[in-house]
């Protein structure tokens, strides 16, 4: 039973603290400003997550292993086999810990609750990411980080919303913030993660979206960068594109790339589709598959950087970079496709990379006067196969050029990029990962223009705030100063019933024609000759699309925005009709 207010002239809603201003603010959709105060606030955020995974994953390795943290080749071979064996049982325990509902993780899993629960990323889950995706790194496991680094920043991000209860329009912007500071946190790429934010999970293109995700990455380059140092993920030479006569092998190296592209998304598909298998089995195959491979090929173990580094360097033959090429992409289907709490846009950095070194190598078989270098091809490998896995050509683009601060790559990277990404979808007939994983899952997407018209707006921002509460039986004197004050609706408040919503013009001309009316005896309004209006509430975190669908679902003529955070303000902010929403969308 909705909570009646005391007084009966009760003013309208007034923004009588900065939060709550802020929050309205927010709500409408030119909150520039706002939203580019929270892309600073989210990117800190994401950035601190990030260089605290860093450090939990470096710590133990630079320990565990000589050199450097990604030299799993310097283990002996029987704790190559041990160590993602054993990682994987701890890994089933810690995801046995948590409550079904908290154990999806991954790029999906953000892109599902962005769609489908207007960006409310569960704590649980990215917690779960946090501590699951660096365990699974530590003990050697063929995958990622930047795919959790992508759900850690959409979580706290999300979390900072939902914490100071932010309307649901800006929870979406703020969690591609987090996404963007995230990605340039992992990657040392500010503009790879403006793009990836935009293409890949919020799927859109707007300024009021652009700018505060571009503040985000900037903040968490400028975090990374203090605390790791400036440095490119990959110190090599500057190849370039050596004869236009290499057009060709680079047309067919893009469709090689696709092929391979179509065989790690089928893979991982079919290993997804026994998640009715229990989750020991599956995660032990996962850490067996992966320690029995590392015992010949211990360059598949862990992120594999130093791996790349060495292909791009040409340091690695044609038969060791196969060997590497297949049993990195057998170790990582297993493993990600099996539900093991690590990311695939690492790995298909690392698959294209041989790939491409692999394809170098023919090149200068077929032109050994004017080929380019492997390492040339090595990169274009990189971006082709991360475009056509992940269906993001513009961010594979961007994320090579920065990891590489190789701008003579730019052409022939997106010639290999579009032939890549089109064979992968129109000849071999797959969609990109993400989505495929959804659909496998049991998941679906909602979308449309409409809605993602209306989720752009907050209800705050288009409800009606000339409205006076009243009680159900009101002297003739008591109505007749709540009617001085001019609303265009009065809220009907009982403590026997819900509240109701009535129009004053219809009681200000039924008083007209009873001006007789002794000045002290009570009305039923709910009784006059007037439309009752049925009401429900809504929270003022909705976007005008929740208030749509609400007005659908509950069969209701129009909602009050409830406050629903603070008892000393007025409980409702405002009134919204099915009017308001369409006076909204064809303005």
């Amino acid at each position: 039973m909705p909570k009646t207010p005391k007084p009966t002239d009760e003013k309208h809603p007034r923004y009588s603290n900065l939060l709550d201003n802020f929050r309205h603010q927010l709500a409408h959709l030119d909150a520039l400003p706002q939203l580019t105060i929270l892309g600073l606030i989210s990117g800190l955020a994401a950035a601190a997550v990030i260089v605290a995974f860093r450090l939990l994953i470096d710590g133990p390795l630079q320990v565990l292993l000589e050199g450097h943290s990604e030299n799993f080749e310097s283990l002996p071979s029987h704790w190559r086999f041990a160590l993602p064996v054993a990682g994987s049982l701890a890994l089933a325990a810690l995801v046995l810990s948590f409550k079904p509902e908290h154990r999806q993780v991954s790029v999906g899993h953000v892109i599902e609750r962005l769609n489908n629960h207007q960006g409310k990323l569960p704590a649980g889950n990215w917690i779960l990411q946090f501590f699951g995706g660096a365990l699974a790194l530590i003990s050697g496991q063929s995958m990622g980080r930047e795919g959790p680094a992508v759900h850690l920043g959409a979580g706290i991000a999300s979390q900072l919303g939902q914490w100071f209860k932010l309307p649901n329009n800006s929870l979406r912007t703020l969690v591609g913030c987090g996404i963007a500071s995230a990605i340039a946190a992992s990657f040392n790429t500010p503009m790879a993660g403006v793009i990836f934010a935009m293409e890949v999970v919020l799927m859109e293109y707007t300024i009021a979206g652009f700018v505060p995700v571009m503040m985000a990455s900037v903040t968490g380059a400028i975090v990374v960068q203090y605390v790791f140092g400036p440095e490119q993920a990959f110190n090599i030479t500057l190849p370039s594109l050596n004869t236009l006569d290499e057009l060709t092998i680079i047309i067919a190296a893009g469709i090689v790339i696709a092929y391979f592209a179509a065989l790690v998304i089928r893979t991982q598909l079919w290993f997804n589709s026994k998640k009715h298998w229990p989750l020991t089995l599956r995660f032990l195959a996962a850490g067996v598959t992966t320690g029995s491979l590392a015992l010949f090929v211990p360059q598949i173990m862990g992120v594999g950087y130093d791996t790349i580094e060495a292909a791009m360097a040409g340091q690695i033959g044609f038969s060791l970079l196969l060997a590497i090429l297949f049993a990195k992409i057998l170790a990582t289907c297993v493993s990600t496709g099996f539900g093991l709490p690590g990311g695939v846009i690492g790995p298909m950095l690392f698959i294209g990379a041989t790939l491409g070194g692999c394809i170098g190598i023919v090149a200068q078989l077929l032109l050994p006067d004017s080929a380019s270098s492997p390492g040339f091809y090595v990169m274009l490998g990189m971006a082709a196969m991360m475009a056509s896995v992940i269906n993001a050509p513009l961010a594979a683009l961007i994320t090579v050029l920065e990891l590489t601060y190789n701008p003579h790559i730019i052409f022939p990277t997106m010639l290999i990029i579009v032939v890549s990404v089109v064979a992968t979808r129109q000849l071999f007939q797959c969609q990109g990962i993400f989505m495929a994983q959804l659909e496998t899952n049991g998941f679906r997407l909602t979308g449309g223009l409409i809605r993602q018209t209306l989720n752009r707006v907050g209800v705050r921002s288009v409800m009606d705030i000339n409205f006076q509460f009243c009680h159900a039986h009101p002297s003739f004197e008591q109505l007749e100063k709540v009617l001085l004050q001019n609303p265009k609706w009065l809220v009907i408040t009982d403590e026997q019933q819900e509240r109701q919503l009535l129009l004053a013009s219809d009681i200000s001309v039924y008083l007209a024609s009873r001006d007789d009316w002794p000045a002290d005896e009570a009305i039923d309004l709910l009784k006059t000759p007037s439309r009752k209006w049925q009401i429900k509430p809504i929270s003022q975190q909705a976007s005008l699309y929740d208030a749509q669908k609400q007005l659908r679902e509950l069969k209701a003529d129009a909602l009050y925005v409830e406050r629903g955070d603070n008892s000393l303000l007025p409980p409702v902010l405002g009134i919204i009709t099915q009017e308001k929403i369409d006076g909204y969308y064809q303005q």
